[in-house]
């Protein structure tokens, strides 16, 4: 199957998540993660709760007023969702979970190429139900290491759902840059990043739009150098601009302030 990468890399995720709680007391499952206002267990209620509404299952309802951090309509049926789980005790959340993924892997396993090119609903707009599965790897893992950070027990994760994630965020560079930093005509930017899945992107501005070049006449105003897992967590909200540019890790030659532009910028998660 043309697609089973994205498969393998959910069922790795998944399965990741599940062998990490099964030994965990109780007291683990509300450890605070990086998202505003979930513990674990909420992580885990969002991951499967969110699984179970994509095959149909009703969005609970929800009671009371909107947190603060709920932004959109993504935000609110991520909180419903949460919210329903909050009552029950964290290790039979986990079999839910468990059960919950394990349908939707038997599901993709039996889906056919015309089901994983139509074109649907997604949290991004309309997108091949391909696309929009490679987003639930981003999401997912994503998540796994927020429960990794809670409980202390970072790991470093090289398996096929960080080659998805890396190669998602380093293909939205040129939204990044040319939409969200709105750099003038001329600018040229250079990402080094470190690690297993080390690459540098060279990209230019031309005409409004940031291009991912492979050289440059003009000189690099901006070279970031970090490390894999500083650029992901960057992109995805979970550690603020600054504490990225100013890691010991993170070298920034060039200029400071649209260094600290880009930073900002980064943050495209959701």
């Amino acid at each position: 199957m043309a697609y089973d990468w994205i498969i393998d890399a959910l069922d790795e995720t998944w399965g990741a998540v599940y062998r990490l709680m099964r030994s965990q007391p109780p007291e683990a499952y509300h450890a605070q993660t990086a998202c505003p206002g979930w513990d674990v267990q909420d992580v885990i209620s969002h991951i499967f709760g969110f699984e179970a509404m994509l095959r149909g299952g009703p969005v609970p309802p929800y009671e009371g007023s909107w947190p603060e951090y709920v932004k959109n309509p993504i935000g609110e049926l991520n909180e419903a969702i949460v919210q329903a789980h909050r009552g029950e005790p964290g290790p039979e959340v986990l079999e839910e979970f468990r059960d919950t993924t394990r349908r939707s892997l038997e599901a993709l396993r039996t889906l056919s190429d015309e089901g994983w090119e139509k074109v649907g609903w997604s949290p991004e707009g309309e997108r091949p139900y391909h696309r929009f599965q490679e987003t639930r790897v981003l999401d997912s893992w994503i998540h796994l290491q927020d429960i990794r950070d809670a409980l202390l027990q970072p790991e470093d994760d090289h398996g096929p759902g960080e080659e998805i994630v890396v190669n998602r965020f380093e293909a939205a560079l040129p939204y990044v840059v040319g939409r969200k930093m709105k750099a003038a005509d001329g600018t040229v930017i250079q990402i080094n990043l470190s690690g297993r899945l080390a690459r540098t992107v060279l990209l230019e501005v031309r005409e409004g739009r940031a291009q991912p070049v492979s050289t440059s006449s003009t000189p690099v105003n901006l070279e970031i150098t970090t490390p894999v897992a500083l650029f992901w967590r960057r992109a995805a909200g979970r550690i603020s601009a600054q504490a990225f540019l100013d890691a010991s890790a993170t070298n920034v030659r060039g200029d400071h302030a649209m260094a600290l532009a880009f930073g900002e910028a980064l943050n495209i998660m959701i």
